[in-house]
């Protein structure tokens, strides 16, 4: 039989290593063991916007305030914290009818399996659920998430930015202008871990194939081009850098 003692702190350690996540309003999560087609918009006090520019500029701090959205200030420190601690939080920037750009919810659900090889990745729906509008009447504009080391569009970025113009368009229609669906991923280079600065976001485009890096400096942006994606098999591509 256990001493007293020794059980109590068995107990105690389970009780640290259980982790218990902390109600966002921001963020929603699919029922467990429920494969989510749509996500629910728009995302309360956010918007609209009359301009994407300007949602992309107010997502963009949203999204990194999370909780480790950005961990570059662990990196020196304790990279396998880092892996291990890093989320992706992503959402749809969708127009609607009104002419406006709404964010959808957040979520942060991950790929399965990918915490248990210390991948960050964020699960995004592939349908907005507003319930405000015809599910055809909505357009999508942005698969928007964060790179939590700042690092450039990964190969299940691009592989999911090609699957949703398959699904919804190359370019949506919003209003008088024509807008190519991408993804973009939000980045902060800051070193406080209390306050991540949007320092830029990285953007593909299916329809033109672009990669591009927009860098903002004093809340001047500036767009730098990558290279431009070159795929030689239905499934496997290569970067053409600049």
């Amino acid at each position: 039989m256990k001493h007293p003692l020794a059980l109590l702190v068995a107990l105690l350690a389970n009780l640290a290593c259980t982790s218990t996540r902390v109600v966002d309003p921001h963020v929603w999560r699919a029922t467990p063991g429920q494969a989510a087609e749509s996500i629910p918009g728009p995302l309360k006090n956010f918007g609209s916007f009359d301009s994407f520019s300007d949602a992309l500029k107010a997502a963009c701090p949203l999204i990194l305030s999370k909780p480790n959205a950005s961990v570059g200030h662990l990196l020196e420190q304790n990279p396998e914290l880092a892996l291990r601690v890093s989320t992706e939080y992503c959402a749809w920037l969708y127009y609607t009818p009104e002419h406006k750009y709404e964010l959808s919810m957040l979520t942060d659900q991950e790929e399965p399996g990918d915490a248990l090889h210390g991948a960050a990745s964020c699960l995004l729906p592939p349908n907005v659920d507003d319930p405000r509008y015809t599910p055809t009447s909505i357009q999508y504009i942005f698969l928007l998430h964060n790179h939590p080391f700042a690092m450039e569009p990964s190969e299940r970025d691009i592989h999911l930015a090609t699957a949703m113009a398959n699904a919804h368009g190359l370019v949506a229609q919003a209003g008088n202008r024509k807008v190519p669906l991408a993804v973009v991923a939000f980045f902060s280079s800051s070193r406080d871990a209390q306050h991540a600065t949007c320092d830029g976001f990285y953007q593909y485009i299916p329809a033109t194939s672009e990669l591009l890096k927009w860098h903002n400096t004093e809340n001047t942006w500036r767009k730098e081009k990558l290279g431009e994606v070159k795929w030689i098999s239905p499934t496997r591509f290569i970067i053409m850098r600049e």
